[in-house]
């Protein structure tokens, strides 16, 4: 009796067994179709998403190299206006983007020492003027051998000091912007001009009126926009297809439709640990809307050449690759990876294109394809 229950017991786990492998066999197919992403549509459902096809077809394309850097301006170019004498801010105008030409005053400074060195040097003027005198009366005693020459020579001695000590008076007065050959016991100021040493505008603005300035104080920072450039950042693999005197286009992210014309004028020769250069290229036209730092893409054309391509809206983005639709038969669908190259005017080039050569490709619909496999594999 126990025997026959346990036979029985291994007959019904055998019968068990079978039924599971015979399940797993049925649904083995559907697993291997959804990774090879492979898509199954009714025949409403084809006519829902109104699915056409395209073909790779050959076209000649111009190879872009896609490069990004910023607007930069060369060390030349970037001023840094400082004060050569300390002292108090008083007045300025300027704002960050102010617009300035050479010689305008941009600022003026206050200090005791400016009173100071205006008064030394009238002092020192004057004095030149006495021991000039001097100097020309003992050179006369002196070759009528009135006077010795001990005497002539010290005469001389404080008649060259005191050229000197004028001449140093005078550079410092043109340092802090002053002219000598203005300056009179009625006109002493205790105030200094600092004017702009070019024509461009200011960049940076950093002191406040009533602040105390230090020689070593950088009081406005000013750009010459004469000579303003593109600074591409290039990768080793891509130095070999620039060349000076080649035409790029750039464009910024915010204003992707206006094209800035522009010549590579330098091309660096050193690379940094990421393994890029420098690229420096000159604009056409300068647009005062581009300032220093601002990013930019450009492109490069280099030679036309004959692809395989397909219109940009075959190709789909899924994940991190690009695939496109492949008709195996009637609503039948598979979802192929491809490589893509140039995308110019509409068409895409497929690097990898054999598999799909003279295949239909789904062109309309193939959004509503890529949303059908993703609730395959969610299912």
């Amino acid at each position: 009796m126990k025997v026959n229950i346990l036979s029985a017991l291994l007959g019904v786990l055998f019968l068990t067994s079978c039924g599971s492998k015979e399940e797993a066999l049925k649904e083995e197919p559907e697993t291997v179709e959804i990774l090879k992403k492979i898509v199954l549509l009714s025949d409403a459902q084809s006519e829902n998403a109104g699915i056409n096809f395209c073909r790779i077809e050959e076209k000649e394309v111009s190879t872009i190299l896609k490069l990004n850097g910023k607007v930069d301006v060369p060390p030349q170019n970037l001023i840094s206006v400082s004060i050569p004498m300390g002292g108090y801010l008083k007045s300025t105008n300027l704002l960050p983007g102010s617009l300035v030409k050479q010689g305008q005053e941009i600022a003026t400074l206050e200090d005791q020492k400016y009173i100071q060195l205006q008064q030394d040097y009238l002092i020192a003027k004057v004095k030149l003027n006495t021991v000039e005198k001097q100097f020309f009366r003992q050179q006369e005693l002196n070759q009528s051998k009135a006077a010795s020459d001990k005497v002539f020579q010290m005469a001389e001695a404080d008649y060259q000091n005191a050229q000197i000590n004028l001449k140093a008076l005078e550079e410092n007065l043109r340092l802090i912007g002053l002219n000598p050959s203005n300056l009179n016991a009625s006109n002493l100021s205790k105030r200094i001009p600092i004017h702009s040493p070019i024509d461009g505008y200011v960049s940076k603005v950093n002191a406040n009126i009533g602040k105390y300035l230090m020689p070593s104080d950088v009081l406005f920072e000013l750009v010459n926009v004469s000579d303003i450039h593109l600074n591409l950042n290039v990768y080793e693999k891509d130095l070999d297809k620039l060349e000076i005197g080649q035409r790029l286009v750039a464009f910024t992210n915010n204003k992707k439709d206006k094209k800035y014309n522009c010549e590579i004028i330098l091309i660096g020769h050193t690379l940094s640990d990421e393994k890029n250069t420098e690229v420096h290229c000159h604009f056409d036209n300068y647009d005062k809307s581009l300032v220093p730092g601002m990013y930019m893409n450009a492109e490069v054309a280099l030679n036309n050449k004959n692809a395989k391509v397909l219109p940009v809206e075959a190709v789909l983005r899924y994940g991190n690759g690009e695939y496109v639709f492949l008709e195996i038969n009637k609503n039948r669908f598979e979802m192929i990876e491809v490589q893509t190259g140039v995308n110019e005017n509409g068409s895409v080039e497929i690097l990898n294109s054999d598999r799909i050569e003279n295949k239909n490709i789904v062109l309309k619909g193939a959004y509503s394809l890529l949303m059908k496999l993703k609730n395959q594999e969610e299912e």
